[in-house]
């Protein structure tokens, strides 16, 4: 007994030795569903004094993120917002998961970072922000998956070369 078998539903009726299309196809409707079914549903990861935690990370810098319902004050390495990021673009950069998921001044965030450059931590704290806010409320995770804060920016620093200046600088060559 030599058949083909082109896809799992001719393996399943090979190995069962039903030949009736209609019990495949009930079949395969019902594996559809249960797929469907057993899909993982995001669930509130909060812990008992009601925060949420995201791990954050950027280039070098990795932030510890807890955010729980507040007034909208920004802690990072104990000291306020405005004074640890200087620059505008980074404070900006903080707010955009709240911007984004229309959540501005909803959550205290107290935030350890540490390592890299501020540029950095500002990216590390914003995707820190948006995995905690992810699990505080997971509603709010596909319009943070969609504005790309939720995803890792994996881009680094490319190392530096035996004999270049560089990473890819060469050193000076002159003719004469």
């Amino acid at each position: 007994m030599s058949e083909t078998v082109n896809d799992l539903a001719d393996l399943k009726e090979v190995t069962t030795g039903a030949s009736d299309k209609d019990e495949t196809t009930e079949t395969e409707a019902g594996d559809a569903s249960s797929a469907a079914a057993a899909a993982p549903k995001r669930v509130k990861k909060i812990d008992d004094q009601g925060r949420a935690y995201g791990t954050g990370r950027r280039k070098d810098a990795v932030a510890r993120v807890w955010v729980k319902p507040g007034s909208g004050k920004i802690i990072v390495n104990g000291i306020e917002q405005e004074t640890y990021f200087k620059r505008k673009t980074q404070q900006l950069i903080i707010n955009q998961p709240f911007l984004v998921s229309d959540q501005v001044s909803k959550f205290d965030v107290m935030c350890t970072v540490k390592g890299g450059g501020l540029s950095g931590q500002a990216g590390a704290v914003r995707h820190g922000i948006s995995r905690a806010l992810s699990n505080f409320d997971p509603d709010l995770h596909p319009s943070l998956k969609h504005a790309g804060f939720i995803t890792r920016d994996s881009r680094t620093v490319e190392p530096k070369k035996i004999g270049k200046h560089k990473a890819r600088r060469t050193k000076q060559w002159a003719k004469r």
